[in-house]
């Protein structure tokens, strides 16, 4: 095989779940202004979080995932710290009421950690259509699913990172509020927030740096909480200190903010909904039409374009040796992190935002040489 393109430049194509791949313009502006953040003599990672330079970084990077995702007034935007799987007990701290059911639609593994830590403090009810018993490999029809009047709400995650599944389409439920797990393909297409009461996603995937979280949340149902909640720990409290109550991740909210410039330039979530889903296409019709050599499990339907799943010569002896020599070589063709999450095996390769439409020819055309040589 002739050598990828991008080792020349010193940069690999990496297919990272996350920390994932960041635009390249992103962080040349940040090597740019590393040591010097427009004439304030300093790094914004030495900034006090209070000062007038971050005051107007953070108010542009709130700004700028309004304005990308359309967020209505009525809802707040917070930068908070933990990561997403922080938010698996501060969502039913704040917004599970006393006697009352969350409802959870399990899908994989991130699904499976929220209902573990809800179960600590409140009462997770499993709705009845999750499709564990066929290892998640597809996604439930909830096109009759309703909540009961008494959910406190319901949680759902969006895109299975591990699994490999996507929602096209999010199930109606009326007054019940609808939390949503982002984590790996928020600001990847148009979505309508009104539909859900409070969305959270690590920064990672399509928003910044690992160390963010972002909520998006309905200002109403932050009043949920009980008073007596730890303040760190109340949404209530991180609205009126505008996500200043303690020190924020500073550094992190100023890249998302050059992020959100980013695909603003990109055109906007819808243009790069576009760009997604014809990278994904090329990986796609790769599986598609190996005359078996690679699989997908999952259905059409519910494929994800952010995280693309598939085995090597299902049933055939040398499958995990031939696995493993797709990533070795691979990584040695400027392609790196394409082994699967260590639950499933396999093989995965992340297409977020940032991953340069390059990165996911070289791949395209890489696996083809592999079933080429191998099948």
């Amino acid at each position: 095989m002739t050598p990828s393109p991008i080792l020349e430049s010193h940069r690999s194509f990496n297919f990272s779940s996350g920390p994932a791949v960041l635009p390249v313009e992103v962080l040349e502006q940040v090597r740019n202004e590393l040591l010097d953040y427009r004439g304030t003599g300093m790094s914004v990672m030495e900034m006090s979080h209070r000062c007038k330079a971050f005051d107007e970084i953070l108010e542009q990077a709130l700004a700028g995932i309004r304005e990308a995702l359309s967020i209505p007034n009525d809802y707040e935007i917070l930068f908070l710290q933990g990561g997403a799987s922080f938010q698996f007990s501060m969502v039913p701290l704040n917004l599970a009421l006393p006697q009352q059911p969350v409802d959870v639609i399990h899908t994989g593994n991130w699904t499976k950690m929220a209902i573990e830590e809800m179960k600590r403090l409140t009462v997770a009810h499993v709705v009845s259509h999750s499709t564990e018993s066929t290892n998640f490999a597809t996604l439930p029809d909830l096109t009759h699913y309703h909540p009961a009047a008494n959910t406190s709400y319901v949680h759902l995650c969006s895109n299975n990172t591990i699994e490999g599944t996507q929602f096209k389409t999010f199930p109606k439920t009326g007054a019940i509020p609808l939390v949503c797990d982002m984590s790996s393909d928020i600001f990847s297409r148009p979505l309508d927030v009104s539909q859900f009461g409070l969305i959270f996603a690590g920064a990672q995937k399509n928003i910044g740096p690992a160390g963010v979280t972002l909520v998006v949340i309905r200002k109403d149902l932050a009043e949920r909480a009980a008073k007596n909640l730890p303040t760190l720990m109340q949404y209530r409290s991180q609205i009126v200190a505008g996500s200043r109550y303690n020190t924020p991740p500073t550094f992190g909210i100023y890249i998302c903010g050059l992020v959100m410039n980013w695909l603003k330039a990109k055109g906007g979530v819808t243009a790069i909904e576009k760009a997604n889903a014809e990278k994904a296409a090329l990986i796609y019709d790769v599986l598609d039409h190996s005359a078996g050599f690679y699989d997908s499990p999952v259905p059409q339907s519910v494929r994800s374009p952010m995280n693309l799943v598939w085995r090597i010569a299902p049933g055939a002896s040398n499958q995990e040796a031939l696995e493993a020599a797709f990533v070795k070589e691979a990584a040695s063709q400027g392609l790196h992190e394409l082994k699967g999450h260590r639950s499933v095996g396999g093989l995965r390769a992340s297409l977020y935002n940032a991953q340069p439409r390059a990165g996911v020819e070289a791949l395209a055309s890489f696996m083809r040489e592999f079933a080429r040589k191998n099948g």
